[in-house]
C-alpha cells in the first residue's frame, strides 16, 4: 500500500508532489519576501508532517518571487499592533523558540531537505537553508546573516552552523560584517552544493532528489543521523553511533533487498521510509 500524499495550499507555503516520492513545499509569501511569519512557521511544519507521512525520498524547499526567504518578520518586533509579546522574553518564547524548533526539525526529518535558494537567503532565510542537507542556488542572488547591520544577531542556529560549514575565519568575516555572499563565493567555501541559472534550478534540485530513489529510505535517514551527529561528539563516540545505526539496518527488509539486488545483479526496489 503506497504512502498518502498530501497537498497542501496554504496562505504562506504550498506542498505538492512533482514526482511520486519527491514532495516540494514552497513558500509563497512573495510581496513578504517570504519572511517568517507564524503562519508561515506552522504551515511549513505542516508540510513537513505531510512529506514524511507520505513516504518521501526528498523534500524540496523554495520560495516565489525575489526571496527564498528574507528573514524574521520585523513587524512582530517594530510595530504595537502586530508584536507578540511585551518584552524580549515573550518574543524570545513565542516567536524566535519556535523558528529554532522548526529549524531543528528540518534537521531531523528522516529524509534528505534540499534548500533550492531562488532568491535572497538572509538572516533567518540564510539559516533555514543551513538547516537542510543540500544547498543549491540561483547565480544571480546572495546568501548570509546581516543581523549585526540591525543591531541583532542570528540566533537560530546560523553562527554555529556556519562555523561547521565553512571554518571559523570565514565565518567571523561573514558573521562580524554581516556580508551578503555571491553565490560564487559561497560555493567556494563548501556552503553550497552547486550553483545554477534561475530557470535551471528548480530541475537541477529535481535531478538531485531522483538520485534518492535508487538508495534504500531508512540507511539514508540513518547516514544522515550518522553525519549530523558527528559534529556534536568526539571521534570514538561518532563512530560508535556508526556501529549501532548499521546493527539497527543490519537484517531488515531493506538490507534483504540490497544484498538480494547485488547478487542478482539487478537494480534495487527498496520500499520507502513512511511516517
Amino acid at each position: 500500500m503506497s504512502a498518502e500524499k498530501a497537498n497542501i495550499t496554504g496562505n504562506a507555503v504550498t506542498l505538492s508532489w512533482p514526482d511520486a516520492d519527491i514532495a516540494l513545499a514552497t513558500m509563497t509569501r512573495e510581496r513578504e519576501m517570504n519572511t517568517l511569519s507564524l503562519e508561515l512557521l506552522e504551515e511549513l511544519d505542516a508540510a513537513l508532517t505531510a512529506s514524511v507521512a507520505g513516504g518521501a525520498r526528498a523534500l524540496i524547499i523554495t520560495g516565489q518571487g525575489r526571496a527564498f526567504c528574507a528573514g524574521a518578520h520585523l513587524r512582530y518586533f517594530t510595530s504595537e499592533d502586530a508584536r507578540i509579546g511585551s518584552s524580549s522574553f515573550a518574543l524570545r518564547d513565542k516567536y524566535l523558540q519556535p523558528i529554532a524548533t522548526l529549524f531543528d526539525r528540518i534537521e531531523t526529518v528522516p529524509m534528505p531537505v534540499i534548500a533550492a535558494i531562488n532568491g535572497f537567503a538572509l538572516g533567518g532565510g540564510c539559516e533555514m537553508s543551513l538547516a537542510c542537507d543540500f544547498r543549491l542556488m540561483a547565480n544571480d542572488t546572495k546568501i548570509g546573516v546581516p543581523e549585526v547591520r540591525i543591531g541583532a544577531l542570528a540566533g537560530a542556529g546560523g553562527v554555529q552552523k556556519l562555523h561547521r560549514l565553512v571554518g571559523r575565519g570565514k565565518a567571523m568575516e561573514w558573521v562580524l560584517l554581516g556580508s551578503h555572499v555571491t553565490a560564487q563565493e559561497a560555493l567556494m567555501h563548501g556552503l553550497l552544493t552547486s550553483v545554477h541559472p534561475q530557470d535551471e534550478l528548480l530541475p537541477a534540485a529535481m535531478d538531485l532528489a531522483r538520485r534518492f530513489r535508487l538508495l534504500g529510505a531508512r540507511a539514508v535517514a540513518q547516514s544522515k543521523m550518522a553525519v549530523r551527529m558527528c559534529g556534536d561528539t568526539d571521534l570514538a563516540s561518532a563512530r560508535n553511533i556508526g556501529l549501532e545505526t548499521l546493527a539497527m539496518l543490519i537484517g531488515g527488509a531493506e538490507w534483504q533487498e540490497g544484498m538480494s539486488a547485488f547478487i542478482e545483479k539487478r537494480p534495487p526496489n527498496f520500499p520507502p521510509l513512511r511516517g
